[in-house]
C-alpha cells in the first residue's frame, strides 16, 4: 500500500474529518489508489471526548466484502472542547501552544508552555523541524498533555505527530485559542 498516510496533501484533504461530528458518522475519502474512511466512535459523552478512527485500505480492498487487507488505526489525539480543556488544567494537564511565538506573546491560556509547530520566516510559514525534539525537553511520553493552537488545526496536527512519536496522552483543543477566549477562559500575556 502506498505511504500516503505520512503526505501532507492528504492530511489537508481530509481535514474537514477532523472537524466536529455528531458521533456515529462515517465518512469516505478516496485518494488515488487509496479508501480512507472516517467514524467518530461514541466516545465519552460526559466530557465531549470523541474517538476518531481511520481505516486505510487499496480500492481493491474496498470491493472485498471481508476487508481482510485494510488496516485500522485508533487516531488520537481525541478533541475536547476548551471547557474541558480548561477542566482538564486544573486537575493537572499541561497546554502546550503550539502557536508562533508572536501569537503566544499576544496571549495564551494561563499556564502554557509554547513550542511552535509551524516557524513563520515572513512569508511563509513552515513545520519547526525540531518540534518532538523540543517537546521531549519539557514533557515526559506519559505526561497529559493538552494541545492547543489559534483555531485548532495546527494543534491537531502537532498532537497528532506527538501521538506518532509515542505520546500517549495528547488531547487536542478543539477551537483553539480563538475558541478559549470567546468562552471568557482565564488568559496572560
Amino acid at each position: 500500500m502506498p505511504s500516503y498516510a505520512s503526505s501532507a496533501l492528504l492530511v489537508r484533504s481530509m481535514r474537514s474529518l477532523f472537524r466536529p461530528f455528531q458521533r456515529g458518522i462515517t465518512s469516505r475519502v478516496w485518494w488515488p489508489g487509496l479508501v480512507v474512511s472516517f467514524h467518530v466512535a461514541k466516545g465519552n459523552h460526559r466530557t465531549g471526548v470523541r474517538d476518531r478512527v481511520l481505516n486505510f485500505g487499496s480500492i481493491a480492498d474496498d470491493n472485498n466484502e471481508n476487508n481482510t487487507k485494510t488496516q485500522s488505526f485508533n487516531v488520537q489525539p481525541r478533541s475536547v472542547p476548551v471547557h474541558v480543556a480548561h477542566e482538564l488544567l486544573q486537575v493537572g494537564h499541561q497546554y502546550l501552544d503550539v502557536r508562533t511565538h508572536d501569537e503566544f506573546r499576544a496571549g495564551h491560556p494561563s499556564g502554557a508552555i509554547n513550542i511552535p509547530y509551524m516557524l513563520n520566516n515572513g512569508a511563509e510559514m513552515f513545520k519547526n523541524s525540531k518540534f518532538l525534539e523540543e517537546v521531549s525537553s519539557q514533557f515526559g511520553k506519559d505526561d497529559d498533555i493538552v494541545v492547543g493552537c489559534k483555531s485548532g488545526r495546527r494543534s491537531l496536527m502537532a498532537a497528532s505527530d506527538l501521538q506518532s512519536a509515542g505520546f500517549n496522552r495528547v488531547i487536542d483543543v478543539a477551537g483553539g485559542y480563538t475558541a478559549w477566549t470567546e468562552n471568557g477562559l482565564p488568559i496572560a500575556k
